[in-house]
């Protein structure tokens, strides 16, 4: 089993996943941690050293996305990375009962949820069943966004991943209470499908962000 987490800090979490997602863009990841030994370690128990909240676009794979491998990252992902009780009680877990000195939030462009809460906000267009449900929870980053005088997808995007981590340090205690006491910091990230870097738009806590070059 394992019994030390690779990365302890915060900083040291951010600038490793950093440094993974840079092998993912340029095609030399390393794919550690994912062999048959790995996964005997973590029969009994896990030590991830990053909590990531993200959309559940199969084009979106986080442990792809910043080569980490077997027990590295704990995930979790909903359409559009919408919050409820049960998401945030899953990420609390992940800093809480887990440890893990990184919370993610990640977006992406061309997201199909956030395409259609666009379309909602513009047309009044709605696709119907609880798919309704999610459009209507993202609109209120449409809205931010086009009062900005941005009305395309990408800022949208962006607006909804910023509004995602100001809802989690807000809503959740246990999460704000890791952050303000240093164990824990809540970045947001946006994903660009076409080339796999990530952009930092959003954070709460110590971290550097300019400690490596995110684009």
């Amino acid at each position: 089993m394992p019994n030390s987490r690779t990365y302890n800090t915060p900083q040291a979490a951010f600038d490793r996943l950093i440094d993974g997602n840079k092998r993912f863009v340029t095609d030399t990841p390393e794919h550690a941690q994912q062999d048959a030994t790995r996964r005997r370690e973590l029969r009994t128990s896990q030590l991830p050293f990053s909590t990531l909240f993200g959309c559940s676009d199969s084009r979106v794979a986080a442990e792809l996305i910043f080569d980490v491998g077997l027990g590295e990252m704990f995930v979790v992902r909903t359409a559009g990375q919408v919050t409820d009780s049960v998401t945030i009680g899953s990420l609390e877990y992940g800093v809480e009962q887990l440890g893990t000195p990184l919370v993610i939030v990640l977006g992406h462009d061309s997201c199909g949820a956030v395409t259609a809460s666009v379309d909602a906000y513009q047309n009044g267009t709605f696709p119907g069943g609880f798919v309704d449900d999610v459009v209507s929870n993202i609109l209120p980053a449409v809205a931010r966004a086009h009062s900005q005088g941005k009305s395309d997808i990408g800022a949208a995007v962006e607006q909804n991943t910023v509004d995602t981590v100001e809802r989690l340090y807000a809503r959740s205690y246990t999460i704000r209470k890791a952050v303000n006491e240093g164990r824990t910091a809540l970045v947001g990230l946006t994903y660009a499908l076409a080339d796999g870097k990530v952009n930092v738009v959003a954070v709460r806590g110590e971290l550097n962000t300019d400690s490596k070059e995110a684009q």
